[in-house]
């Protein structure tokens, strides 16, 4: 029987922030740290990371500058117990400091695109947990397995009264939208 690395190995109270702040760059970009314990996210498939980098260059072209635009970044929603999340895209403040870490009060908009390994987290988790740290915009990409040349974007606001995300539409084809900021773009394009 093979042994786990000693990275994975979770002391009693789950991972800190400085155990986390601790592994090596390497290891982090294919973790994420929920309530201290380690989720391994398997590497994306070519056509995920094709459409996540397609819609960073629309969202960069349409935020304009008081908005930065990344991907495989980690976005620290909680210290304790440890909520740490590296959502497919995150719209945030471009004058962030480059060595700050990245919190909801600097986001505008996360977005991920949901992959077969990813489906309740994308659907039913993250949601939660970007509502809950009041990220004012979630959309999710889904491209459906029967057709895959079609992509599905469904768009959510933060609902202030209820502290949960409402719909805010669902596109199939094209997008035009006016909040978080104007943005028109031919979906099937991203693929």
């Amino acid at each position: 029987m093979t042994a786990l690395p000693d990275w994975m190995v979770l002391p009693p109270g789950g991972l800190t922030v400085e155990d986390y702040q601790e592994l090596p760059e390497e290891i982090c970009r294919h973790i994420e740290i929920v309530d201290g314990a380690i989720v391994v996210n398997p590497a994306p498939r070519r056509p995920h990371q094709t459409i996540i980098r397609r819609l960073s260059y629309a969202l960069e072209a349409a935020c304009g500058p008081h908005w930065a635009v990344d991907f495989d970044v980690d976005l620290r929603l909680r210290d304790v117990p440890l909520l740490n999340r590296r959502p497919d895209l995150v719209v945030y403040d471009s004058g962030l400091d480059a060595d700050a870490v990245l919190r909801p009060q600097h986001c505008l908009l996360v977005i991920e695109v949901m992959s077969a390994g990813s489906v309740t987290a994308d659907q039913t988790d993250k949601p939660a947990e970007y509502a809950r740290a009041g990220i004012q915009h979630y959309w999710r990409v889904e491209n459906p397995a029967d057709d895959p040349k079609a992509l599905t974007l469904f768009r959510y606001r933060l609902d202030p009264t209820l502290g949960w995300y409402s719909s805010a539409g669902v596109d199939t084809q094209s997008l035009a939208v006016v909040d978080p900021f104007d943005l028109s773009l031919d979906l099937t394009g991203l693929l």
